[in-house]
């Protein structure tokens, strides 16, 4: 049964009767409307119509109800919902997909929240959507990184810098031994630095450090525009010898990320940029287990997840728990690498690995490496330092003692986590 349906997971909370919201809500993203029509059979229900899975009260959290949701706000009780959709009402396309799990119900005037947390794909979806080409292995692969965390890092300032600025940055990165370096996604084609030029100041420099030394850091250029010019920026960055394009994938949206998935020649680094606006309240919006998984099949090879002690809204377990997911496997995919970033530095490696247990990560630190007091240079080293330290088990106290550029970086980030 499961092959042949998709199984949607939300939070809901109403003043209605549970069984009765959970049916409003099947009935609206299905074959029903407001009142039954004449051509709505029972036969068609059978065939088409959204099913209650399972239904499961869990407690308040005492958040406001969405705005214009009737009935007494005292009788709102919340519960976890699975709705089973059949494959047949959408087919294995993810906008259609979305359309069913995510379209009209986050406007259903009977629910004062409403969240969808997971979805259960059935293998249709691998069969048309190939997932990641490189992930984990492509990417070390590219990186000369076979082993152990991959260290990189996000250009700062994020904007503002000329391109012969940026080759600058670039050059002393490389040569502090970083894995990996990104545009800011703020960085896109604009007049300051458009693209072109960017990728004209910036691959010189890695070639000549690759000639060198026999190993190319991956440089990520923003190629986020217009559906129409992905294809002609992603050339761009190929035909100077880039090993790496970023996308924002909530504005280019999954169609433009499979697009640009079945003509890419190098990893698609896929950024998360306007998650917070789906994913932040409790009350409404995507969760990020569900939008991974989408992410995922529509070709993402790296996925930003944020990471612990973070100088945004998530916490710790929320953050470790989308690391485990992009972590799970998906439909036989190619895996994912978990992208760790935003306010990350060398002393959050041992609790990191602790909770995680892996270093198949991609660890990304602006601020961590460019504000390091002795330089990026030194930045890069006390990353490097911590995470092979936490890699081995080795002991917080030892790792300080044998990294000086670890030491260094606690006089400005604070005691390393344990």
């Amino acid at each position: 049964m499961t092959a042949q349906h998709v199984i949607a997971t939300y939070l809901i909370e109403t003043s209605l009767p549970l069984q009765h919201a959970a049916e409003v809500l099947a009935g609206e993203q299905s074959t029903g409307t407001f009142v039954r029509v004449e051509r709505e059979s029972d036969d068609l229900r059978a065939r088409f119509a959204a099913q209650v899975e399972s239904l499961e009260e869990v407690p308040l959290t005492g958040a406001s109800p969405l705005p214009g949701s009737v009935g007494d706000p005292a009788r709102r009780r919340r519960a976890r919902l699975r709705l089973r959709f059949p494959l047949g009402n959408f087919g294995p396309s993810l906008p259609n997909l979305l359309a069913a799990v995510a379209g009209n119900l986050f406007e259903i005037k009977e629910l004062s929240a409403i969240k969808l947390i997971d979805l259960e794909l059935p293998p249709a979806f691998a069969e048309r959507y190939p997932g990641p080409a490189f992930g984990v292995g492509g990417t070390r692969r590219l990186l000369g990184r076979p082993s152990g965390a991959m260290i990189g890092t996000i250009v700062k300032p994020s904007i503002g810098l000329s391109p012969e600025d940026l080759a600058e940055v670039v050059g002393e990165l490389a040569e502090a031994g970083i894995d990996f370096i990104k545009d800011d996604e703020l960085q896109g084609n604009g007049p300051s630095a458009p693209l072109a030029e960017r990728v004209r100041a910036v691959m010189p420099v890695l070639e000549h450090y690759a000639d060198r030394t026999g190993r190319k850091p991956m440089y990520a250029f923003n190629i986020t525009d217009d559906i129409g010019r992905l294809e002609a920026n992603h050339d761009l960055v190929v035909a100077a010898g880039g090993t790496c394009v970023m996308a924002c994938i909530n504005l280019i949206g999954l169609p433009g990320l499979e697009f640009l998935r079945r003509h890419a020649e190098v990893p698609i680094h896929g950024h998360r940029a306007m998650l917070g606006a789906f994913n932040r309240s409790e009350q409404v919006g995507i969760g990020f287990r569900a939008w991974q998984k989408l992410a995922r099949l529509a070709g993402a090879d790296h996925l930003h997840t944020n990471g612990i002690s973070n100088k945004f809204y998530e916490t710790d377990a929320q953050v470790l728990d989308s690391i485990a997911a992009v972590r799970e496997p998906l439909l036989g995919l190619t895996p994912t690498v978990p992208v760790l970033s935003s306010g990350q530095w060398g002393g959050l490696a041992h609790a990191t690995y602790s909770a995680v247990g892996t270093t198949d990560l991609l660890v990304l630190a602006g601020g961590g490496i460019h504000g390091h007091p002795d330089g990026a240079a030194a930045g890069v080293a006390s990353m490097r330092e911590a995470w092979e330290s936490a890699a081995t088990g080795e002991a917080v106290e030892v790792a300080l003692e044998r990294s000086p550029a670890l030491r260094r970086a606690t006089e400005l980030f604070g005691p390393v986590r344990v």
